[in-house]
């Protein structure tokens, strides 16, 4: 029997409405892992250059990590992965919930879909038995309405990833849901299921994963446990803007421990930084154009810490997870139960619209969730929006007569409802910025903020240039999970392997800006370790913890027998990402043309604000993350003897 993995991943062809189990060798595993590694392995092998991402040859997978399932704790995540819509390249959103651990229950590391059905199906994976089903009672219904009549048909122990009208309507900014608003939400891969007619997944059975050595896993997870029981003091959440402003104003910064945000985590979850973000500079304001003068404490006071959990009713916790960085909120925003909003939504709702209005960020998330849309891209893409109407580029009678007006709450929410049924101007929007530029001209592509047609999140790349390097040369840009220098502070590999570089413990804020062959090993480090925790199924905030509290490296040797390194790992690491990228020069991509949007580079600089005169030197930058990973730092294209060092054919 396979330790860890279960050995074999489900192929679907949906033209023909057939089903195939593929079992796949130990090495297969050792090589690549599980979730992303996986999914990166299959797709760049059999995905064929120049396919349409929204036709048959595209394919869609749902992966599940190695170390789910094992007794090993923060590894509940599972991915979506395919040809991304919107940047015509790798695609992949991560997630969390329950999905992960039923993939694995019903036999199988991953569901791979391939062709188009000819009306709308369900895949049902249920006790063995995998059967593509008729969706056309489902097709039109909203993602939560999908889900609950699935679990009905299905029991209430089967998981569901569907898709809402969003996805239907093939909005490039669909993602895919589960357990009632947990999203999938980036690449546009629910447009990629809606191309399909493929409505949802339903998963489960009563598969057992086997480990190497189950007493050392469970003695591994009592020791991240014990440092999770440490009590931390924090301060109320009124304080928080205060600390912003202090970090903003000191020259100097150190280098952080992530432990003191896993435990603001624990008790806000990711709305712990709504307000120090927009002071300290890390939260974009006005889409991009204004600062924390422009979204003060008084105006974001609607979303401070304290008052979002003053509607959570109690904690939500994803697959093993000893956080519960969520929350479920009783009777607010106009739904009786929604999922608490991520920083994440009540920014890219709030400070970048320049909206102050709470009610309409809770309504939002939860109208947006059950629509099977991404709240960071379309808060973007209404931002864009906005700046458009404001330099008259959008006039009432483009916008149906909504006045576009910054920090109207009103006409957002008559916007959102336009880009979700496809009316006026929302079908221009509901492919995102990058695409709305393109058809209004103009010269509106300046306030179009994206990097190779994806919206870019709420991370200001002027505070830490690691995100504008890798909103810019990840194989999927525009994320701001793919790593950045404050990620590589906290994960502290150092302390694991000496391969990589040590950062000091004080340095100056200019010092961060500089192109060095440092600046390049640890975003490449980054990236490695990312894409390792990825192929586990571990949680980013779980690696926030550092790898030497947060024993991934250990976990996977007592889970599959293997007695690899942690050198030996971060090469797997090193594998998958380079997949991801040789998938993109496979298809067309050219690297070096990729980058964020001017405006989000510093390019020209702010005038004003906590992140006054920074820019950020992007290519060169990229050219030494490019060299260290094996890359030619030119081009980005990965180096015939790194691909056959790697053995990626």
């Amino acid at each position: 029997m396979p330790k860890a993995f279960m050995g074999k991943i489900l192929l679907v062809d949906l033209t023909s409405g057939t089903t195939t189990d593929e079992v796949l060798p130990e090495a297969f595993y050792q090589q690549n892992l599980s979730g992303m590694g996986l999914a990166a392995r299959i797709l760049y092998d059999r995905i064929p250059a120049g396919a349409d991402p929204l036709g048959p040859e595209n394919m869609l997978a749902f992966v599940s990590g190695l170390l789910t399932n094992t007794g090993s704790l923060f590894t509940g995540r599972w991915m979506a992965c395919g040809k991304s819509p919107v940047t015509g390249g790798w695609g992949d959103s991560n997630c969390g919930g329950y999905l992960s651990p039923a993939l694995k229950r019903a036999g199988y590391d991953g569901i791979f879909v391939t062709g188009c059905a000819a009306q709308p199906v369900y895949l049902a994976v249920v006790n063995g038995s995998a059967e593509v089903k008729s969706a056309d009672d489902l097709w039109g219904q909203e993602t939560l309405a999908t889900e609950l009549v699935l679990k009905e048909r299905h029991g209430r122990r089967a998981q569901v990833a569907s898709i809402g009208p969003g996805g239907e309507r093939l909005s490039l900014m669909a993602g895919i849901a589960n357990d009632k608003g947990r999203m999938a939400a980036r690449s546009g891969l629910g447009a990629v299921m809606g191309s399909k007619k493929l409505k949802a997944i339903v998963v489960d059975g009563k598969e057992r994963v086997e480990v190497h050595n189950r007493d050392r896993m469970k003695a591994l997870s009592q020791q991240v446990l014990g440092h999770l029981a440490k009590k931390v003091p924090l301060p109320p959440g009124s304080v928080t803007p205060l600390m912003g402003k202090a970090m903003a104003a000191l020259p100097v910064a150190n280098t952080m421990d992530g432990m003191l945000y896993v435990h603001m985590l624990r008790k806000w979850g990711t709305v712990s930084m709504n307000q120090a973000s927009i002071e300290m500079g890390d939260s974009p304001i006005k889409n991009w154009s204004g600062t924390s003068r422009d979204f003060g404490p008084s105006r974001s006071a609607s979303v401070t810490p304290d008052r979002i959990i003053a509607k959570e009713e109690k904690k939500y916790h994803c697959y093993s997870c000893p956080l519960g960085c969520g929350g479920i909120c009783k009777n607010v925003g106009g739904f009786e139960e929604t999922h608490k909003p991520e920083y994440e939504t009540c920014l890219s709702l709030g400070g970048l619209l320049l909206n102050e209005d709470a009610d309409t960020i809770f309504y939002l998330n939860e109208k947006l969730n059950r629509a099977g849309l991404d709240t960071i891209s379309t808060g973007s893409t209404i931002a864009f929006a906005m700046e458009c109407f404001e330099k008259g580029l959008l006039t009432t009678a483009d916008t149906g007569g909504l006045e576009l007006t910054w920090g109207n709450a009103s006409a957002i929410r008559k916007l959102v409802d336009m880009i979700i049924a496809r009316e006026g101007l929302g079908d221009m929007l509901a492919d995102g910025s990058a695409v709305a530029a393109k058809k209004l001209g103009q010269g509106s592509q300046d306030f179009a903020m994206h990097a190779g047609g994806q919206d870019l999140p709420m991370h200001d790349s002027r505070l830490d240039p690691g995100h504008g390097l890798l909103f810019s040369a990840d194989p999927t840009p525009g994320r701001h999970t793919t790593g950045c220098y404050l990620y590589y502070e906290m994960y502290q590999l150092w302390r694991s392997t000496k391969k990589v570089p040590k950062p000091s413990m004080f340095f100056t804020k200019n010092s961060k800006y500089a192109a060095t062959p440092e600046k390049g090993a640890m975003a490449a480090a980054c990236s490695q370790f990312t894409q390792l925790y990825n192929g586990a199924g571990l949680c980013m905030f779980g690696a926030f913890m550092g790898a030497h509290r947060l024993p991934l490296f250990d976990w996977l040797n007592a889970a599959t027998g293997w007695q690899l390194t942690p050198d030996d790992y971060l090469a797997i690491g090193h594998r998958i990402q380079t997949t991801r990228q040789a998938f993109n020069v496979k298809h067309g991509i050219a690297p070096r043309e990729v980058n964020a949007t001017a405006r989000a580079l510093g390019q020209p600089p702010q005038s004003s604000g906590p992140n006054k005169g920074r820019s950020i030197p992007v290519d060169k930058l990229k050219s030494e993350y490019w060299r260290q990973l094996g890359w030619h730092p030119e081009t980005g294209e990965p180096l015939p003897a790194t691909m056959a060092r790697l053995d990626i054919n």
